[in-house]
């Protein structure tokens, strides 16, 4: 690779990292009006979100929501998605004053998302329906002769649910190579270490025996998750595709980083005021 395409890459790179920061801000000011919302879930995925709306990765138009020639993405832990709201408003969904009326009467924006907002492809209550639902959109594209792609984001905890090894199953058996799952894998579900509940390690193994292509990368680091997503799409081999995303529950705060009920956790205001003003020193 010559000099200026590398130079070329890592100025792209850094522009994925400042807007991860900026977003981890903004997700930290919704938790402050709202403190309702599942923060540490959120701010695991943040990298996710911006490496597929930044970077690339995902066809979309804000103007035209339900565009045919959209990829879908289907955010299973709907919960743990605060963090692409301020994503949403700036890349056009809605208008940015959205961001301080969450959780209140008159915006569209709660706790928990569901398709009435711009941009959400379904409803995200529940947990482990998301793959199920991003299997059929994609046998449905396939069928219709689509090269559009579906991503889907699903926690490591929501891996509990038998529905969701139902539709690794299915995604296997019917070759659904047009589906990449991603795994926010912050090994901390609702009230302790996954590992302490029921630990699904080793993970690739478990999606390999339903025929999946698999990877693994760490899920803050945005040129490995670029490089990883690139590939995994690009990929025709007759496989559904998953990226199993290592990330930390509560990035960016340190007291939610190691704390085992981070996921319940709420911070006060001024514990917010002081993590910014750390983020920009």
């Amino acid at each position: 690779m010559s000099e200026n395409k590398t130079d070329n890459k890592s100025l792209f790179f850094r522009s994925l990292e400042d807007k991860a920061l900026w977003v981890r801000e903004e997700t930290l000011n919704i938790h402050r009006i709202a403190q309702q919302t599942r923060l540490a879930s959120s701010l695991s995925a943040v990298e996710i979100f911006v490496v597929l709306y930044y970077g690339g990765l995902l066809k979309f138009d804000p103007s035209d929501v339900l565009w045919e020639g959209r990829d879908r993405f289907i955010i299973s832990k709907g919960h743990g998605s605060i963090s692409l709201y301020p994503i949403l408003a700036d890349v056009g969904y809605f208008d940015r004053q959205e961001l301080s009326r969450v959780c209140t009467d008159e915006s569209l924006l709660g706790g928990i998302p569901d398709a009435i907002i711009p941009g959400y492809e379904t409803m995200n209550g529940s947990l482990g329906h998301g793959l199920g639902v991003a299997c059929g959109i994609a046998i449905a594209l396939k069928r219709m002769k689509s090269d559009k792609k579906v991503f889907v984001l699903l926690g490591d905890g929501e891996l509990y649910e038998g529905s969701v090894w139902e539709a690794a199953m299915f995604a296997g058996e019917h070759k659904l190579d047009n589906l990449i799952a991603i795994v926010d894998n912050n090994r901390i579900c609702m009230l302790d270490y996954c590992s302490k509940i029921l630990n699904m390690e080793p993970l690739e193994d478990k999606f390999r025996v339903q025929r999946w292509q698999v990877d693994r990368v760490d899920g803050h680091n945005v040129g490995m998750l670029h490089s990883a997503l690139t590939r995994l799409k690009d990929d025709t081999g007759g496989r559904p595709k998953v990226l199993i995303a290592d990330t930390v529950k509560g990035r960016g705060v340190p007291s939610l980083e190691t704390d085992s009920l981070s996921h319940i956790k709420s911070l006060k205001p001024e514990e917010i005021d002081r993590i910014i003003a750390g983020m920009k020193s």
